[in-house]
C-alpha cells in the first residue's frame, strides 16, 4: 500500500475515518471540560479529507492568526497530529485556565503559551487515546510544541513532512463552546502504512488496488 496515494481512499474508508474523528473529538471535548471545570458543548464535528492546499482556507484563510500545538506520533502508528484554534479562541481558553490572571491583549506571554500548550496536550492526548482504544494499537505522542502564527506558516511544518506521502489530509473541525463559540481543528497525519494498520485493526478490508 506504500505506493498508494490517499486520494484513492474509498467511501468505506472515509466512513471509518469520520467515525474516528467523531469519537476522538468527543473524547477531547470531555477532557477539555474536565480541565476547565465547566460544561463544554460541542456540535457534531465536520470531518473532511482535503487537498493540503485547501486546509488554510477552511480556517479562514492562510493569513488567519492561529495557535497550533504540534506533536509527533510513534508506536504502532507513526505520523503527526496538530490541534489548531483561532487566536481569539486561544486567548479565551488561556483566560479560563489562568482564571483571568493574564492580560487579554498584546503578545502571548510565556505563561499563556504554556497554558495553551497544556490544553493542546490534553486534547490531542484524549484524541489519540480514543484512537488507541478503538484499534488496540499502541500510540505514543511526543512532547508537544506550540506556535502562534499565520495558519499558512503553521501548516507548512506538516506540509513538508506530508508531501512525502501524498496531498490529502484528514481535517476534523470541531465547534465547541462554554459561554462563547470556539473553532478548533484537529489535523491527523498518519503515514500510509499507519492508515493500513488502523483500517485493518478496525476490520476494514484493505484493498485499494
Amino acid at each position: 500500500m506504500s505506493d498508494v496515494m490517499l486520494q484513492q481512499v474509498s467511501e468505506n474508508y472515509y466512513d471509518v475515518l469520520k467515525e474516528i474523528g467523531n469519537i476522538g473529538a468527543g473524547n477531547a471535548m470531555t477532557a477539555l471540560s474536565q480541565m476547565l471545570q465547566c460544561k463544554v458543548d460541542m456540535k457534531v464535528p465536520q470531518v473532511k479529507l482535503l487537498e493540503f492546499s485547501e486546509v488554510g482556507e477552511m480556517m479562514g484563510g492562510e493569513e488567519q492568526i492561529m495557535a497550533g500545538v504540534y506533536l509527533g506520533v510513534e508506536g504502532d502508528i507513526t505520523g503527526s497530529m496538530m490541534f489548531m484554534v483561532e487566536e481569539h479562541s486561544a486567548r479565551h481558553l488561556i483566560q479560563k485556565i489562568t482564571m483571568g490572571m493574564l492580560p487579554e491583549g498584546g503578545e502571548f506571554e510565556e505563561m499563556g503559551l504554556s497554558a495553551m500548550q497544556e490544553v493542546g496536550n490534553i486534547i490531542t492526548g484524549a484524541y489519540l487515546n480514543s484512537l488507541s482504544q478503538m484499534t488496540n494499537l499502541t500510540v505514543i505522542p511526543s512532547p508537544p510544541a506550540i506556535t502562534v502564527d499565520m495558519a499558512g506558516a503553521i501548516l507548512s511544518v506538516p506540509a513538508i513532512q506530508f508531501g512525502i506521502f501524498g496531498d490529502k489530509i484528514l481535517l476534523i473541525q470541531s465547534q465547541f463552546y462554554d459561554e462563547v463559540k470556539l473553532d478548533g481543528y484537529f489535523i491527523l497525519i498518519p503515514d500510509l502504512e499507519s492508515y493500513e494498520k488502523i483500517l485493518t485493526a478496525l476490520g476494514v478490508p484493505v484493498d485499494l488496488q
